[in-house]
């Protein structure tokens, strides 16, 4: 069975000032999610789910509908703030979505095949999703989930910090933690964690996670049981949230799963401030110029 691929894409754009996931990037109006969509295709991806909040169904209908249909299955999974909630719980404000693991958790209905999880926001390059699509349609472990990871100094923003998940892989090259570290910069050809005044350095070419993930169906149980664990200890924390990483660990730490670090070259950038857009689209129109991808992706 061809993999489904997850786009998280109902978060709040709350330092970009907007919604990013439907913002234009290419020198022809794509929305970086364009260019997730046109390698996912072309990877053998077999049904892309969107993962985003009700207000915007009609929009992303509008923008993708017409370019996907008769290229590939797509659907929908609305991540409300009530959705997969211990019904003990009744009503619970939120001042924000619950996290992209809890996004993830929201699109099992829609998805019955091997997955991979991916941002919105973010541009991942042809090669990584050929490498997800090859282990999840090869990979016959049902407790064997996977992990594409990227090297710390392609990662980076000029216009600020950013906070990365650093991967600390073993000899048989699966995931031991994903550790995450939150103002992660480069200053004088060091890149640093400067939280909180303390200066923490890495190397740069340390494996990161950029929330591109693969798993197999059996990590839709397990990641409810967790969140309903999380929901009924966060409930009164109105930002609080439940991330993927947190699933990870689990799933290392309980030996219900491994993941697999497969390490790519392809070139990530993304959007996590408003001055970064220049700089993404340049890299956009340098990719179309360079002949990675055709003049018109549809």
């Amino acid at each position: 069975m061809k993999p489904t691929l997850l786009i998280l894409a109902a978060g709040m754009g709350s330092r970009y000032g907007g919604i990013k996931q439907l913002d234009q990037f290419g020198p022809n109006g794509e929305t970086i999610i364009d260019y997730s969509l046109y390698d996912a295709i072309r990877a053998g991806f077999g049904k892309v789910v969107f993962i985003i909040r009700e207000e915007l169904r009609a929009d992303f209908e509008e923008v993708f509908g017409p370019k996907l249909k008769g290229k590939i299955d797509y659907d929908y999974a609305i991540q409300g703030f009530q959705s997969y909630l211990p019904a003990e719980l009744g009503h619970v404000e939120r001042a924000k979505p619950w996290g992209t693991g809890h996004a993830m958790l929201c699109a099992w209905e829609q998805t019955d095949t091997p997955f991979a999880v991916i941002n919105a926001d973010d541009f991942y390059g042809f090669e990584a999703f050929q490498l997800v699509a090859e282990f999840l349609t090869q990979s016959t472990d049902d407790s064997e989930h996977t992990l594409i990871a990227y090297q710390l100094q392609r990662t980076l923003s000029e216009n600020g910090t950013v906070s990365r998940g650093l991967c600390e892989v073993n000899e048989e090259g699966y995931l031991d933690v994903v550790a995450e570290r939150l103002k992660i910069s480069e200053e004088g050809g060091i890149i640093a964690d400067r939280d909180a005044g303390h200066v923490l350095e890495f190397d740069p070419k340390t494996p990161v996670s950029m929330n591109f993930w693969g798993f197999k169906p059996s990590a839709f149980p397990i990641t409810n049981g967790l969140f309903t664990d999380y929901a009924l200890k966060n409930y009164t924390a109105p930002k609080a949230e439940f991330f993927i990483p947190l699933v990870a660990t689990h799933l290392i730490q309980s030996g219900l799963g491994k993941l697999k670090v497969i390490s790519n070259a392809s070139e990530w950038f993304g959007v996590t401030y408003p001055e970064d857009k220049p700089t993404v689209q340049a890299a956009l129109k340098r990719l179309h110029e360079d002949g990675k991808y055709p003049s018109l992706l549809w």
